[in-house]
């Protein structure tokens, strides 16, 4: 077992102790840390809060069950506080980071993004749901008198963009002060593995509900699922199907974690990771499931790719999504004056193209569906 530190910390964790701190000095809290501090700015902020009509993969016209981008979140954080924890890892740091891990994300989940991002190319730009969460925080949430945006701490806002991917340097200069040449400490790297985890194991248990997953699918493209599945069977052949598939998956995500946790620390036993910085010096990720664990997490994903994500009825409603945004788009960049006259104002700023991204990006799914009925009437 690692030698842990003070207030329970590996020496390899992020302890707010070693922060670098805010871009504009606050006064401590009296008894929250300035993580928890974080923590508590993004659970109230308007952004956060948007994210309960934000689609995750399924619309709301399937079912109320199923997962929005706030739930979701959710259990990337109960994930990620569970890996955390079991690698002495600061938790507070790691909470914070999972629940601000979504915030940029534009209403109708993946492919509102990649809709925006084709709109932004026409312009020689990108939209990118990191970067816009870093927008949002430091820019978007106007809540104090004293700073623009939320004011979070550095490891925050690096965590926000380096979390899921790497940002070339040269490509990035604006985000040269984050470190870009340096790997994010173990907090955030954890974020991105929980993250895929949890939708993974989601959109399997919401595709099931929906009904354009079956069981015989499942269990055929699945084989660590059909393999708990089995054993189930055996134990409780009386159970109804629905049961012994909740605890089939249950036991899946699971076996995912664990093997996630075990393969993590092994890891970082077998090359003295020591501290922070050796975690920041390493030329590659250094939290990751097994090899073994990874090529079925791999399969599960290509399995849902199959025959979830391109099923006809949500390549169906994917257009419906793409025609909504772009309509939406096109509207605004040709009536500028028809924006919000906040959002107009900016446009005397900012390129239009950039404003008009912003805005949408922000919105969710219903009130995107809204404005485009009133702005195009069909």
């Amino acid at each position: 077992m690692e030698q842990k530190t003070a207030h329970n910390l590996a020496p390899y964790a992020m302890a707010v102790g070693q922060s670098l701190g805010r871009r504009y000095p606050e006064p401590p809290h009296p008894y929250r840390n300035d993580y928890e501090r974080d923590r508590d700015r993004i659970i109230h902020s308007r952004a956060f809060r948007r994210l309960e009509d934000k689609t995750q993969v399924f619309t709301r016209r399937y079912s109320d069950h199923f997962r929005n981008r706030l739930t979701h979140t959710l259990e990337v954080a109960q994930i990620s506080r569970t890996v955390g924890r079991a690698l002495g890892l600061n938790t507070d740091l790691v909470e914070a980071l999972a629940l601000v891990h979504d915030v940029g994300h534009p209403p109708f989940g993946h492919t509102g993004e990649e809709t925006l991002n084709h709109l932004m190319e026409l312009h020689r730009e990108r939209f990118d749901h990191n970067l816009h969460a870093l927008r949002i925080v430091e820019s978007f949430e106007q809540k104090y008198v004293d700073f623009p945006g939320l004011n979070l701490t550095f490891e925050v806002r690096e965590g926000i963009i380096k979390h899921s991917r790497d940002y070339d340097p040269k490509a990035y200069p604006e985000l040269r002060e984050y470190r870009l040449e340096e790997q994010p400490p173990l907090e955030a790297q954890v974020i991105d593995v929980a993250d895929e985890i949890a939708y993974n194991c989601a959109d399997l248990d919401d595709g099931y509900e929906a009904k354009l997953l079956t069981l015989v699918l499942v269990r055929e493209g699945v084989p660590g699922f059909d393999r708990l599945y089995g054993r189930f069977e055996r134990e409780y052949p009386a159970a109804i199907e629905k049961l012994k598939f909740n605890e089939a998956l249950k036991r899946l995500m699971d076996a995912l974690v664990t093997d996630l946790i075990d393969a993590t620390r092994d890891r970082l036993r077998k090359l003295q990771v020591r501290t922070v910085e050796d975690v920041r010096s390493w030329d590659s990720r250094l939290v990751g499931l097994s090899p073994p664990m990874a090529e079925e997490n791999k399969r599960l994903k290509e399995f849902l790719f199959q025959k979830l994500y391109s099923h006809s009825e949500v390549r169906a409603e994917r257009k419906r999504i793409i025609k909504s945004v772009e309509g939406l788009f096109k509207h605004f960049m040709e009536r500028p004056r028809s924006l919000p006259p906040s959002y107009f104002v900016k446009t005397k700023e900012e390129p239009p193209h950039r404003v008009v991204c912003d805005y949408i990006g922000g919105m969710t799914d219903h009130y995107l569906l809204e404005q485009y009925r009133k702005c195009l009437g069909d």
